[in-house]
């Protein structure tokens, strides 16, 4: 189920576009703020972003940037604003596509099956596979010996991170900033709770790892048990 977040700050207007998308079978997601998109988009496992220029905390020109900073999901651009040289300016700046209002819900759906075409035809990343678990970013799922892994969002996209650099030690601090996306010197006390969480979820623990390996004074690392 393509997953589509709408940041837009007309509640009516947004209401009307998360009904007619979660009936044409979308896994919907609102939000009526900027800078909430953007925190939003930052925590991954979304599709597509429909994004309004006129909200009412940030510019959706400077949202599109910070987006486009942090993610390479596609954004779609719905807005009033009709002019050339602002749409030749939004599409240069990060922007997938631009609609301008008002438009049909059927139109908006076009232009997600369109971009999402587009999309597929780019490379597939394959599962990384570490002894009997397997993650597959693509499809958002993690299964081990088989069965799969109940994470949240913030879970899997650590999971993630680490099985993508498996036996390579992380630190707390490349973690806080990669998949928090905060700032260097943030509290390590995060990454502390959700790795402890992960180890819970994969049946071991810090004294008794298998996967999660704590290298102390330097990260951790995701390895092949008994490698």
């Amino acid at each position: 189920m393509p997953s589509i977040l709408i940041i837009e700050d007309d509640q009516a207007i947004r209401q009307r576009l998360a009904s007619f998308l979660a009936g044409e079978g979308y896994s919907v997601e609102s939000l009526s703020s900027g800078m909430e998109g953007v925190q939003r988009a930052a925590e991954g496992g979304l599709d597509v972003v429909i994004l309004d220029l006129g909200l009412p905390d940030v510019d959706g020109g400077q949202a599109l940037k910070m987006i486009r900073s942090i993610s390479a999901v596609p954004v779609i651009v719905a807005t009033a604003r009709d002019e050339e040289g602002e749409i030749v300016r939004i599409l240069r700046d990060g922007a997938d596509d631009y609609v301008v209002k008002p438009f049909s819900g059927a139109q908006l759906q076009a232009r997600i099956e369109a971009i999402m075409r587009r999309a597929a035809g780019g490379t597939v990343r394959e599962p990384v596979v570490v002894g009997e678990l397997a993650v597959d970013s693509e499809q958002r799922v993690a299964t081990l010996e088989g069965a799969v892994l109940d994470l949240t969002r913030k879970e899997f996209d650590l999971l993630a991170y680490l099985a993508e650099r498996a036996g390579v030690v992380v630190s707390k601090r490349e973690l806080l900033a990669e998949v928090w996306r905060q700032p260097y010197g943030g509290a390590d006390k995060t990454v502390d709770v959700h790795l402890s969480v992960l180890r819970r979820k994969l049946g071991e623990s810090a004294a008794e790892s298998r996967y999660l390996q704590t290298v102390h004074g330097v990260g951790i690392k995701l390895v092949t048990p008994d490698s």
